[in-house]
């Protein structure tokens, strides 16, 4: 797996100095991370997953080579080495994901990102490396065609010098030159057959994978059809199970209110015991009820002849307390002749003391 910012080698199964090699040749622009895919060779119309999870994908560009390359490696098997030409267009398929078409890979690339910005973020980088390749292809060109005039201007020039001079040390420099610019003119003139005929085969495999990104794109409008009607489904299964919790909610409370009744019965069956044993000893209590009345009857005889006892002993105590005021009257009219009386006694007394001292007065004087 690539990390963001390392260069490791984007070839696997080369040799250790090789890999060296290709990792300071290639140095990777940027990178990011997605589900990759590639379409079907058989039908041109299916997705046929390249990872099993999400992996590093990176752009490389190549210093020598003046070229760029999507390279995608999952553990030690490389699933993208693509690489990007003028020709080559990304499309988004959807929010989330996109793809391009590889006329020499003979086969059509697919991405799926976790997030819409990251796709934002690669389609950006994929025109920006294709507008790079198409001025690197313009400057390889510009220097095929200046090299190629060079050439036969040095060829013809040299054919001069033949003419002018038939002798001399510079004939056979001149000439070994002319045979060399000869040489490099039909090695020219071979690569440009060559490209002309590699770039036929890119049209007839553009046309190819034009075809495939056609049918592709039916394929993408037959799975946005599904997934509406997955959609519609789910909605339709969601609003179900919304009705059948409504009713395990109503399920629910019916059997709370159930609960609660069940509680409230065998409250009530409670409560009833509790009356009929009390029934029960009401019942015990009213067969002694006559036997009861008959010793209300007797204690009520009782209580009447010991209110008029009492009654008799109201009137004793009423004539006793009559008797004692009496007698206290008494008592005090007794203290107050007692009284006088002890007043006249002391009286007499007095008299007689005094009759007593006379007496003795008049035999004191005799």
């Amino acid at each position: 797996m690539l990390a963001r910012g390392t260069a490791p080698s984007p070839r696997v199964g080369v040799g250790r100095g090789r890999a060296n090699a290709e990792s300071q040749r290639e140095q990777p622009i940027f990178t990011t991370r997605a589900h990759v895919f590639q379409i079907d060779p058989n039908t041109k119309k299916n997705w046929v997953p390249a990872s099993k999870q999400a992996v590093t994908v990176s752009y490389f560009y190549d210093v020598t080579r003046n070229s760029y390359r999507i390279i995608s490696v999952d553990g030690a098997k490389v699933i993208i080495n693509s690489t990007i030409t003028p020709n080559m267009t990304f499309t988004k398929t959807s929010q989330k994901f996109g793809q391009w078409a590889d006329s020499r890979a003979n086969t059509v690339f697919g991405l799926g990102f976790s997030s819409e910005q990251q796709l934002t973020k690669f389609a950006e980088k994929f025109q920006e490396v294709k507008e790079a390749a198409r001025l690197a292809r313009d400057k390889s060109q510009e220097k095929i065609e200046t090299s190629s005039n060079h050439s036969q201007a040095s060829s013809i020039n040299g054919t001069d010098d033949e003419k002018a001079s038939c002798a001399g040390p510079a004939n056979t420099h001149l000439k070994s030159e002319n045979n060399k610019l000869k040489i490099a003119l039909t090695q020219s003139a071979a690569n440009v057959k060559k490209w002309e005929i590699e770039l036929q085969t890119l049209r007839e495999s553009n046309a190819r994978l034009t075809t495939a990104l056609q049918d592709s794109a039916a394929s993408v409008e037959q799975w946005k059809r599904q997934f509406t009607l997955c959609r519609d489904e789910n909605d339709r299964l969601r609003n179900k199970i919304d009705e059948l919790e409504e009713q395990c909610s109503e399920i629910n409370r019916e059997k709370e209110k159930n609960t609660q009744l069940k509680r409230r019965i065998e409250e009530l069956e409670l409560e009833l015991r509790e009356k009929e044993t009390e029934l029960i000893d009401l019942r015990k209590q009213s067969e002694i009820i006559p036997q009861l009345m008959s010793e209300c009857e007797y204690v009520s005889e009782k209580l009447e002849a010991a209110e008029r006892d009492n009654q008799n002993l109201e009137d004793k105590v009423r004539s006793l307390k009559t008797d004692i005021e009496e007698s206290r009257y008494r008592q005090r009219h007794l203290k107050v002749e007692l009284k006088s009386f002890l007043e006249v006694l002391d009286g007499k007394i007095d008299d007689l003391h005094n009759f007593r001292r006379g007496l003795s007065k008049l035999g004191a004087d005799n």
